[in-house]
C-alpha cells in the first residue's frame, strides 16, 4: 500500500503504517507482532517489507511491539536519545538504533522526516511530519497543549493525523483516580476534542485533503462526541474537512496517496 493507515490508537496501544513505492515504516509499534502483522497483512503489506520502525517516545502503549520486530525481523528503531535510553531501560536490551536528533529532519529512503518538540511527561517525545513525492502529512499525538511550535509544523500538511483525547466534561464525570484526571488534562498530557479542533482551525487551508482524530478515551470521549465537536468549531470558521476517527482494535480508513497516479512515475 503506497499511503498510510492507522493500525491501531489509543491507550491500549499505538501504531502507524506509512509507506511509498520505495519505503514502508511503521510510526511507533505498540501493539503485540502478532497484531501489527495481521492488520499489515489487511492492507497487503508483509512485515518483510517494513525497512523502519520510527518511535515517538517510550511510553509502553508505543513501544509493546518494538523489540519482537527488532529481534525477529532485524528492523531498525528510529528514536532520539532519550527515548532510545527509554526503550533500553524498559526492555533491559538495545534494539538496533538510528538515532535522530529533535528538531533536525532525516531521510529515510525517500521520506524526509521532521521530529519536532510536543509537550508530554517524557523526557523528549516527538511529533512528525512527513515529506515524499511533494506531499506532506503530520503525525501528531501525545500532547498536552499546542504549542507555536506543533502549529508551525503542521501548516501545510495535504493529511493529518492528531489528537482528540478526550472531552473535559467526561473526564471530571469518569471513575477514574483523580491523579489521572490531573495528569491528562495537565499541559503534558493529552489534547482535548476543543483543543483538537481549535489546533485544526489554525492549520487547515484548501489543500488539506483528510484528517485522522486519533487516541481516542475509550472512557472519556466516543467518536461521535469528538467528531461533533470538531466539525462544530470549524465550522464556525467557515472551514470543512473530511475528517474520520482512528479506532483502538482495527485499522482506519487507509489513506492510497497514489490511487490516481501512475506508480511507474513515482519510481
Amino acid at each position: 500500500m503506497y499511503g498510510f493507515c492507522p493500525l491501531a490508537s489509543g491507550s491500549k496501544g499505538n501504531c502507524i503504517y506509512f509507506g511509498t513505492p520505495q519505503t514502508k515504516i511503521l510510526i511507533d509499534a505498540g501493539i503485540s507482532r502478532k497484531a501489527i502483522v495481521e492488520r499489515l497483512a489487511e492492507i497487503n503489506v508483509d512485515i518483510s517489507e517494513i525497512d523502519a520502525i520510527v518511535v515517538t517516545h517510550e511510553h509502553v502503549d508505543h513501544i509493546q511491539g518494538v523489540k519482537t520486530l527488532a529481534q525477529q525481523y532485524g528492523i531498525p528503531v528510529f528514536a532520539n536519545a532519550e527515548t532510545a535510553k527509554g526503550i533500553v531501560e524498559y526492555f533491559h536490551e538495545s534494539p538496533k538504533f538510528k538515532i535522530f536528533t529533535t528538531g533536525e529532519s532525516f531521510e529515510l529512503g525517500d521520506l524526509e522526516i521532521h521530529p519536532f518538540s510536543i509537550q508530554h511527561d517524557t523526557p523528549d517525545p516527538v511529533a512528525f511530519t512527513i515529506q515524499t513525492a511533494g506531499l506532506k502529512v503530520g503525525f501528531c499525538c501525545d500532547l498536552g497543549f499546542v504549542t507555536s511550535l506543533v502549529r508551525n509544523h503542521l501548516k501545510e500538511c495535504d493529511y493529518l493525523y492528531v489528537e482528540a483525547n478526550h472531552q473535559p466534561s467526561m473526564v471530571y464525570a469518569s471513575s477514574r483516580p483523580m491523579i489521572y484526571k490531573q495528569r491528562v488534562l495537565s499541559r503534558t498530557g493529552h489534547l482535548s476534542n476543543e483543543a483538537c479542533g481549535q489546533l485544526l482551525g489554525d492549520v487547515s487551508h484548501p489543500g488539506l485533503k483528510h484528517v485522522h482524530l486519533a487516541h481516542l478515551s475509550s472512557e472519556c470521549n466516543t467518536p461521535e462526541t469528538a467528531l461533533g465537536v470538531i466539525r462544530e468549531i470549524l465550522s464556525q470558521k467557515g472551514i470543512s474537512v473530511e475528517m474520520c476517527t482512528a479506532p483502538q482494535n482495527k485499522i482506519s480508513k487507509p489513506i492510497n496517496f497514489y490511487a490516481n497516479i501512475e506508480i511507474n512515475s513515482l519510481i
